[in-house]
């Protein structure tokens, strides 16, 4: 395996014998930067796309993907790591405004939030319905065409295989790993190591080592703090902005972290009595409908959860209320509101941060990863105003805090993944610039110090990393040929059946069993049109073949392989004589039919018709013609005239059989004696020109034989004139 990268001096030039060993892996985006997660694989004829987000920053046209620089027609297959707006709002997009006709897979609990998230998504954008890309008819469309995949579970695309790993992330989180033609690629999307309240860590793809890992690198070389630590934290937080009378706005996504600090503020809120009354909401739309998604599919969470579920719902909160909507709020007092989005860009979040935003004793926390070119990347550095949605500014008086509740791994968690993985080729996506330059040079460090070799690329969005692999091609010898074991020099025939890049042997009576083939047999019938009786055609034919078998009383075979059948005009359902051949179809075969062919088609022509002629049994016109030419010159050269009954016997020449033929013509037409000389080239002219009889209709023989007679009659008045002179 070697490689070479596109728009980038490789180090050593590697020489492509076929294009199709090179694996081309292009992010149309989260190349050098976090959003719009998309990556492109291509690899043997097979296109691939990971994931299919919009950049929370951005809006319309400008959020999807780089999808203008690619053919939607010709990607096989798309697999959604998870429900997040960068990873999957722009799928309704591409399934429905593009040319795509593939498959797409996402998991069971992806695909049952994704139709309420992203509708959801399209309600609170700001756009306006000319700008949006997609509406609610374009999303359950897509939602239709979408198909499920368990965790572990094998799935074949066409030669594209793909197994689903827990990635730890959100519900239903899904790390893919591909196979194409022997090469394996892991895509981790966003995944945890770390497990917490509700969620499994992230597991590895056991006895595997892919050739390919593409990675995220959101967090750079950071440390999480640990999970204990980092929850005392929060909740203090939280206790003392509702203990000095203020609000404390979460911004969060609806789902994934929202359920995780959910349970943290139950289960501190049971624990301080203080605070019962102080409320709890969680505004979203989407609240009850997700929260049964999540009640559904608790078999997919960690061992707590699991053991939990089986006396109460961990999912039902006795200190939480769930607020569908602004005009619902009564905002008196103190309280903490988790509202989304979670970047703070639009919808509820945003509208409460204005409303809150000039008191003191109000605070925002911020529990997750933002996006830089979002309100909540900007609030992080405590600006004094801030932009409202109206264009206009309004100052920030209220505390900022950040707290990483981000399911993603930290610089620990995601060294020992790759380590453990042990992948020689590494692609970093999903980062920010400086965070993955960061982590390519930390990786670097650590790999070149142990002295094991690690290439390690970092392309920006639409550069293509291109990976040549050189495999091998071997055949799997299955059914009976693999009862025993082939010696060395063991000649091994079958028949070798390819499929999606696999190779299998096998002896033919095994193809039904082992693949969806059948075998058949194909019969060739081809007609030709010919007047050649059947006498005829089977003497051509034992010239050419010799011994010909004949299986029918007007059916010959030749080689054991080809039929012919003679056909006459009254068996003719067009009405012409003509000759059938059948057999049955293979290389050989092929090839003996059109010799067959090839003889048939000269019967009628052939010079050798008119000797083969004489020795036909039930073939004897040329003969009988023969007999009436000899005896009109025979009355020219002697000058007298043909008595009664030989014109009686010459008449019966016309009906006789063989014998009779041979008979008349040695006693009836004998040349005078020193005419003997002459006779041998003179018949054997007139049996040469009689040949055209074969082809032509009565009328136009009878005035050949006229012709043959009158030009007979010129010669043998030339030599009898000879002969004369030689007596005189």
């Amino acid at each position: 395996m070697e490689w070479r990268r596109k728009r980038k001096a490789a180090p050593t030039a590697v020489p492509v014998a076929d294009e199709g060993d090179i694996l081309k892996l292009t992010p149309l985006g989260a190349g050098n930067e976090v959003g719009r997660s998309c990556i492109l694989l291509q690899y043997k004829g097979k296109t691939v796309m990971l994931d299919c987000g919009l950049h929370p920053a951005y809006s319309g046209l400008a959020a999807l993907p780089f999808f203008d620089d690619i053919d939607p027609s010709s990607i096989d297959l798309i697999l959604i790591t998870h429900f997040h707006v960068d990873h999957a709002a722009g799928l309704p997009y591409f399934m429905e405004k593009t040319t795509f006709k593939g498959r797409v897979f996402m998991t069971h609990p992806t695909r049952a939030i994704y139709k309420w998230l992203l509708a959801d998504y399209v309600k609170i954008s700001s756009l306006s319905p000319d700008d949006q890309l997609y509406n609610e008819n374009d999303l359950a469309k897509s939602f239709e065409r979408i198909e499920v995949v368990d965790y572990h579970q094998e799935v074949d695309v066409g030669g594209i295989k793909f197994t689903p790993y827990n990635a730890g992330h959100v519900l239903g989180a899904a790390m893919f790993l591909l196979e194409i033609a022997g090469v394996r690629i892991l895509y981790t999307g966003d995944y945890s190591r770390e497990e917490d309240r509700h969620l499994m860590a992230a597991e590895r793809p056991p006895h595997v080592t892919p050739e390919v890992l593409i990675c995220e690198s959101t967090y750079g070389v950071q440390s999480h703090e640990p999970r204990l630590d980092r929850e005392t934290r929060f909740t203090r937080m939280v206790h003392t902005i509702v203990k000095r009378g203020g609000r404390c706005l979460l911004p969060v996504f609806a789902l994934g972290r929202a359920q995780e600090l959910l349970l943290i503020l139950d289960e501190y809120w049971q624990a301080h009595p203080d605070l019962h009354s102080v409320p709890i909401y969680y505004a979203s739309s989407l609240a009850k409908k997700c929260m049964t998604v999540y009640q559904t599919y608790t078999n997919m969470m960690n061992t707590r959860i699991r053991e939990q579920i089986k006396t109460s719902n961990p999912f039902q909160f006795k200190h939480i209320s769930n607020l569908r909507s602004i005009a619902h709020f009564d905002d008196v007092g103190p309280c903490v509101m988790m509202a989304s989005p979670g970047m703070l860009q639009s919808g509820l979040s945003r509208e409460l941060l204005e409303l809150w935003c000039t008191d003191r004793r109000n605070g925002v926390i911020i529990p997750g990863y933002v996006v830089e070119g979002t309100l909540g990347k900007q609030i992080l550095s405590q600006p004094e105003e801030i932009p409202s949605m109206n264009g206009s500014k309004l100052p920030l008086r209220l505390t900022v805090e950040y707290i990483s509740f981000s399911a993603h791994v930290d610089y620990k968690q995601n060294s020992e993944f790759i380590e453990d993985v042990g992948s020689p080729n590494l692609v970093l996506v999903h980062g920010d610039s400086n965070e993955m330059s960061r982590l390519r040079s930390a990786l670097q460090r650590r790999y070149s110090e142990r002295e094991v070799p690690l290439s390690i690329f970092t392309p920006r969005n639409c550069e293509t990393v291109e990976l040549v692999f050189r495999g091998e091609k071997m055949a799997k010898v299955i059914g009976i040929l693999a009862k025993a074991e082939p010696e060395d020099g063991t000649v091994v025939e079958g028949l070798l059946v390819s499929k999606d890049f696999a190779f299998q042997m096998m002896a033919p009576e095994d193809l039904v069993e082992f693949t969806d083939l059948s075998t058949a047999n194909v019969v060739q019938r081809q007609s030709i049109a010919t007047r050649a009786p059947f006498g005829l055609v089977k003497w051509h034919l034992e010239q050419m073949y010799g011994s010909v078998k004949v299986v029918g009383s007007q059916s010959l075979r030749v080689f054991d392989t080809v039929t012919v059948t003679m056909k006459s005009e009254s068996d003719a359902a067009s009405k012409t004589p003509h000759a059938l051949l059948e057999w049955e179809s293979n290389p050989v075969n092929d090839m003996i039919a059109d010799t067959v062919l090839a003889v048939l088609l000269q019967a009628d022509t052939s010079p050798a018709s008119v000797k083969g002629e004489a020795g036909i049994v039930g073939h004897y016109h040329a003969m009988a013609v023969y007999a009436d030419c000899w005896l009109m010159m025979r009355q020219q050269l002697q000058r007298e005239a043909i008595p009664t009954h030989t014109l009686t016997r010459t008449s019966t020449l016309m009906t006789a059989t063989k014998n009779t033929i041979t008979t008349m013509a040695t006693t009836t037409t004998t040349p005078p004696p020193n005419l003997s000389r002459s006779k041998p080239s003179q018949a054997s002219l007139l049996m040469t020109r009689s040949r055209p009889s074969f082809q032509h209709p009565p009328q136009h023989r009878l005035g050949q034989q006229r012709l043959c007679a009158s030009r007979s009659k010129k010669t043998w008045t030339n030599q009898e004139h000879r002969q004369q002179q030689q007596w005189q």
